[in-house]
């Protein structure tokens, strides 16, 4: 027979094994933004309630991953940085001779049962790659270590981008932008790539495509063209007004069940959510999503070498920018780019790979009074 008194003890220690590297902060933060995501993506999707379930699998497995990374030493995670960078490129030049097209972009590979889009493996790949190689030259990083890393930074910056997917593309620039920057880029080396990039920007317009222009010029006037490329900006900006202070209640969105508000269930989510939950939901979104930027500045603040710095300041920073850029183009005030919103789009890949991102955060802080400053 079972000990009655011994039951609870092994209890309290299979707990305390299962919580041993998860922050518990950073957790809670998310079930609460996964809780709205799910709440959201089945109103957005009330025809289709199955899109809601699959994205609850995509949450739990994302979750079992994110729990997985987080018993990984930071060390022992720097090895997976080279592997997981060349597979992350590999698949992207898959991507052209084998993609899927959808919508005149070719983005996804399909492998049989499911389709992943490798550009948001990238999103890892590319700071994991930067903070990896700096941290290995730290000791005598030169001007040319800052380059190398700008380098393996603009290789599949560009290939994603050639898909196209400019938004994807951004944000994989960005992530290792961050990474340079808390690795200690010159402060003049960065106003000075600023004034090149405003310089060439006349030149990288000639390269757009012709409805990523339309995006940028609809920006500033969407009535020019309401029924092309100011469509998605006009719909988004009546349902976020349409919510007011309180909102219409969670199924209650006119906008979105009468089918206005165009991919409502991916980029757009947050005209969703804004037209159910108003002004005061919003509010408590941005809460959410303050303390989950605030504690991962935190844990790279606190972060003991330049890898663990740098990995924590660059998918910190990233979180940052998917919710400027997301909740920015949704308003009206961001060109119509394809970036998701934070554990509230529906997306598996994406969900997966943001745990992932959340399970070297939780690495970084639960194992740092392990390394020696």
């Amino acid at each position: 027979m079972h000990d009655p008194i011994r039951m609870p003890a092994v209890f309290f220690r299979l707990r305390a094994r299962l919580l041993e590297h998860i922050d518990m902060p950073l957790f809670l933060i998310v079930c609460a933004l996964m809780l709205c995501g799910l709440a959201t993506v089945y109103s957005a999707t009330y025809d289709a309630n199955n899109r809601a379930f699959a994205q609850l699998i995509n949450m739990l497995c994302g979750l079992a991953l994110m729990w997985g990374v987080a018993q990984v030493p930071p060390q022992k995670l720097m090895r997976f940085a080279v592997p997981l960078y060349v597979l992350g490129v590999v698949l992207l030049l898959l991507v052209f001779l084998l993609g899927v097209r959808v919508n005149g972009a070719q983005r996804w590979l399909s492998l049989g049962v499911v389709r992943i889009q490798p550009s948001e493996i990238l999103k890892i790949a590319v700071p994991l790659m930067l903070a990896w190689y700096l941290h290995k030259h730290e000791a005598t990083l030169r001007a040319r270590h800052f380059a190398g890393a700008a380098l393996l930074m603009l290789v599949p910056f560009a290939l994603i981008a050639k898909q196209p997917d400019l938004g994807t593309a951004i944000l994989v620039g960005a992530a290792g932008f961050y990474v340079i920057f808390f690795a200690g880029l010159p402060w003049k080396v960065m106003l000075g790539a600023v004034a090149a990039a405003a310089a060439a920007a006349p030149l990288l317009w000639s390269h757009l495509h012709d409805y990523q222009r339309r995006r940028i010029l609809t920006l500033f006037d969407p009535s020019t063209d309401p029924l092309g490329a100011g469509y998605h900006i006009i719909q988004s900006t009546i349902a976020i007004g349409s919510g007011g202070v309180v909102g219409k209640g969670w199924l209650e969105g006119t906008q979105t069940h009468l089918e206005f508000i165009p991919e409502r269930h991916t980029d757009f989510i947050f005209a969703v959510f804004s037209e159910e939950w108003g002004l005061l939901g919003n509010a408590f979104l941005l809460f959410l999503y303050t303390m989950l930027v605030a504690r991962g500045m935190m844990i790279a603040a606190n972060a003991p070498t330049l890898f663990s710095r740098a990995m924590a300041g660059s998918i910190t920073l990233s979180f940052f920018t998917y919710i400027f850029v997301n909740m920015g183009m949704v308003s009206g005030i961001l060109p119509v780019v394809g970036v998701p919103l934070p554990f509230i789009s529906y997306g598996g890949t994406a969900v997966v790979m943001l745990c992932l991102a959340l399970g070297i955060l939780m690495s970084i802080q639960t194992h740092r009074m392990l390394v020696k400053k």
